[in-house]
Order: C-alpha cells, then structure tokens, then sequence
C-alpha cells in the first residue's frame, strides 16, 4: 500500500509512546503490511487491519484510514497481536 503522507491520531501517538512503537515500525507495516480485514463502512474514510512483521520477525497489527485520494494514511492504533486471541497466522481471531 502506498501513502504519501501518513497522520497519526492522538490515539495511536499516545499507543505508540506507551507500547514502545516508532514511526519506522509503523512505515514497515504500511509499505510492506497484508491487509486482513476490511471496514469500507467506517466514517470518515474506508479502515484496514493491517498485519505486518517488525522487530526481529515479530507480528505487528496496524488499524489505518485511507483518505479518498488514497494519498494520506491515518493511523487509528498499532498494537502487537496476543497469541492467546489470535491463530498463530496472526490473522484469524481464536473463537472464544
């Protein structure tokens, strides 16, 4: 996925301060990430669920926005996945 400009919410700057995630992480997952959910129906812009992989190989999960000139990424919140909530492919969710 391409962006040319990537926003952060305040959300997901405050995440990202206390989970110990930088900005290089998130660029990796965005350039590189396979997208494994799909909300079209979020306000304002379509949302994605995001797996990618940073850190030595470890699984990285990014909720994004794409505007509608598919140019900006908004950055809802990124979070490493639990392996007791999802399948060890990182994006199936374990039945509970």
């Amino acid at each position: 996925m391409e962006c040319k400009e990537i926003i952060f919410s305040q959300h997901a700057v405050q995440r990202m301060f206390e989970r110990g995630i930088q900005t290089t992480d998130i660029k990796i997952v965005i350039e590189s990430g396979e997208i494994i959910a799909d909300y079209q129906n979020d306000l304002p812009f379509p949302g994605y669920l995001v797996l990618g992989w940073v850190k030595k190989e470890k699984p990285f999960h990014l909720v994004i926005a794409i505007g509608a000139n598919q140019q900006k990424c908004y950055v809802i919140t990124g979070y490493i996945p639990d392996p007791m909530i999802w399948h060890s492919d990182f994006k199936t969710k374990r039945s509970p």
